[in-house]
């Protein structure tokens, strides 16, 4: 298990506080430090702020259908403080053209709402270990 200090950071961006709430619930069985967001323009200071604090998000999960500010606008933001950011999309609207938008923009993968929270998780667990992997010397 890794210690607190190794621990990967997730940020959420995700408008629907119950869904916020589920991902959480799900995620926490990773030992992962998580934050959120619950719109685009929270989601874009939160990541700069974490990075200030040396808590670099090793993955943010990006809602598209988001107050203020869309998930789409949010990931070119995002991406334009750290080129590096990993983002993947977790939405309903996964095949859709805001789907393709979202990929357009930067994210590395979209996620459909339909494989449920077990899937997802599954899911996250894969890109938390290929990251591990890729950022070992």
């Amino acid at each position: 298990m890794l210690s607190n200090k190794s621990r990967k950071v997730l940020l959420i961006v995700e408008d629907d506080e119950f869904i916020q709430d589920l991902i959480k619930r799900y995620l926490s069985s990773l030992n992962v430090e998580l934050f959120s967001a619950y719109d685009g323009v929270q989601g874009v200071k939160k990541y700069e702020e974490l990075m200030k604090i040396g808590k670099r998000p090793s993955l943010v999960i990006m809602d598209i259908n988001l107050p203020f500010k869309d998930g789409i606008k949010a990931t070119k933001e995002i991406l334009s403080i750290d080129p590096d950011a990993i983002i993947y999309g977790f939405t309903a609207f996964y095949g859709t053209e805001k789907a393709r938008e979202l990929i357009d923009a930067g994210a590395k993968k979209v996620i459909p709402r339909t494989i449920g929270f077990e899937g997802f998780t599954s899911i996250i667990r894969e890109a938390l270990k290929e990251e591990i992997v890729a950022s070992m010397p």
